[in-house]
């Protein structure tokens, strides 16, 4: 299902992405702290920059930050100036603070019309937003549905995957009025299969850009597996154009986890793919240390190329034959081998040195 393409960017030095029309399905997450106590010159802004370029360099797309205050704005601002990752302002409430992060190079605003406090306030960030080149993204969830659509949940008339759908459907029609197409809808709920109908209903019916979300889905295990089956299935069936997975984790296994679900259902190709044993009684090699010390700067490498970290030399090459790249070992010593075959014998404790040297020869 092909949407219409929303360009988040803004005037500014934003690297500018496109969201819907056949463009590549996004992947997003969120800042997890508050951005105020910035300044031009402090640690904690410094920390913050290059923390975005690890997250951009592994293949997240899009961040967004909490803009609770005015100090916040004034933060998220400081960060969009130093940055070509594309930031979202996320607004509850109070419209002055998006137009306060309009002052600077934020690529979206996210606000739910309803709760902004007027027409007349959403119409003046449409204005910003419109003549700064900037998108905004509806944000709807569970427990934001009016009252009238509450109610005819409550009596049975309407299911709550269908009252998600209607409120999305309420809000983008305020912008529809206001000849504003720049933008893009979510409708998520913690809820695996209203999340799949909520979106399935918006779909059928609309041509905007749909971001994908299971809102407040959980830990890091539970949280993977509802993204998964909710992503999965959505986007199998062509409905998707950016997701996040929302969990009560970092924002790095966020952005892991939504770009190996790309990958499993072949929205995104290319990069390193990383495939390691689960370990068992015959452990020769510590394979958990190993895949988290190198996991993130695997994703990083521009490299298209298959990585096998296996437990034992017993099985290790034979099950990660198909790869450019693995590692296996005993106790103290490691084995490096390419498409199953071994190519070098190490000690143990050289292992992740030899395993650079190997991997930057391909």
């Amino acid at each position: 299902m092909t949407t219409k393409t929303v360009y988040l960017g803004g005037k500014g030095v934003t690297k500018r992405i496109a969201v819907g029309g056949g463009a590549p399905v996004s992947v997003q997450t969120m800042w997890k702290e508050g951005i105020t106590d910035l300044n031009e010159n402090n640690e904690k802004l410094e920390r913050i920059l290059r923390q975005l370029n690890e997250l951009q360099l592994m293949g997240c797309d899009i961040v967004r930050f909490a803009v609770p205050d005015m100090e916040s704005a004034g933060g998220l601002n400081l960060i969009a100036e130093r940055t070509s990752m594309p930031l979202v302002a996320d607004i509850h409430f109070d419209y002055k603070l998006a137009l306060e992060c309009l002052k600077g190079n934020v690529a979206a605003i996210r606000i739910n019309p309803g709760n902004i406090g007027s027409v007349e306030n959403t119409e003046r960030v449409v204005e910003g937003c419109r003549n700064n080149g900037v998108a905004i993204r509806i944000g709807i969830n569970s427990g934001s549905l009016p009252q009238d659509l509450q109610k005819k949940i409550a009596a049975g008339e309407i299911t709550r995957a269908q009252g998600l759908c209607e409120t999305a459907a309420r809000e983008a029609e305020i912008f529809d009025q206001l000849n504003f197409d720049q933008y893009v809808v979510s409708m998520k709920s913690s809820d695996v299969q209203e999340t799949i109908e909520c979106n399935r209903f918006y779909a059928r019916k609309y041509n905007n850009p749909l971001h994908l979300g299971v809102t407040e889905a959980g830990p890091l295990i539970g949280g993977i597996v509802k993204s998964s089956i909710a992503f999965s299935t959505l986007l199998n069936e062509g409905i998707g154009d950016t997701i996040r997975v929302s969990l009560s984790s970092s924002a790095e296994n966020e952005v892991v986890a939504g770009i190996n679900i790309l990958k499993e259902c072949g929205k995104r190709k290319g990069g390193v793919t990383l495939v390691s044993c689960p370990r068992c009684g015959r452990i020769g090699f510590d394979v958990h240390s190993f895949v988290d010390r190198w996991q993130n700067r695997l994703l990083a490498m521009d490299k298209d190329i298959t990585v096998a970290v296996m437990g034992c030399v017993v099985n290790g090459p034979g099950e990660g034959r198909h790869a450019d790249l693995g590692i296996a070992g005993t106790n103290d010593k490691a084995i490096i081998f390419k498409k199953g075959k071994i190519v070098r014998t190490v000690d143990a404790k050289d292992a992740d040195k030899v395993f650079e040297e190997e991997l930057n020869s391909l």
